[in-house]
């Protein structure tokens, strides 16, 4: 069989960042709490960052991934804690992304996290929560793509996540009749 080619697309330069970003808005992506406890005792302080690029990346293994703004002043403080919680959002859970993603004094206001002995702190009624540890940072352009290893976990895979796509949080929808799949 032959290929018929038609037009070429109307492409715009990779320079254009209004295009770059557009171009990346397409693809939806999870949206994760990543967490830990700092200090001990009385001086024992929350801390934590929303963050749009997650994804799992390997069973064997078990690893997840998430990237981190260089410029960001919460991840140095996260990345050297023992254990780091992350949690993925429900599909309700819009406001608390938005909080943890505002600014750092005021991330933690009203939330009364779950955490563990290792200092691993998680937000309540998330579709999932990892216990991790850094597998791996790598540099890549503007961000850390940081590799999480998975210690220990809960899911409930009944729970709808929070989706970023096309630079807004959405809700999945599950497809219904014949040509579900």
């Amino acid at each position: 069989m032959t290929a018929t080619i038609d037009t070429t697309p109307d492409l715009a330069p990779v320079s254009d960042a209004k295009a770059l970003r557009e171009a990346f808005s397409c693809f939806p992506s999870g949206v994760v709490a990543v967490c830990c406890l700092r200090g001990e005792g009385d001086s024992t302080t929350l801390i934590g960052m929303a963050a749009s690029s997650f994804t799992t990346v390997s069973l064997d293994p078990p690893l997840v991934s998430v990237c981190v703004q260089n410029t960001s002043t919460t991840w140095p403080q996260i990345r050297t804690a023992p254990a780091i919680g992350v949690s993925v959002f429900a599909g309700d859970q819009t406001d608390v992304c938005k909080q943890l993603a505002g600014p750092a004094e005021r991330r933690f206001d009203g939330i009364t996290p779950l955490s563990t002995d290792a200092g691993a702190v998680f937000v309540p009624d998330a579709a999932a929560h990892l216990s991790c540890s850094i597998h791996n940072e790598i540099q890549a352009g503007d961000h850390t793509v940081v590799l999480l290893e998975i210690n220990t976990l809960r899911a409930d895979p009944g729970v709808e996540p929070l989706v970023f796509h096309a630079s807004t949080f959405r809700a999945l929808e599950a497809r219904k009749g014949p040509n579900a799949t």
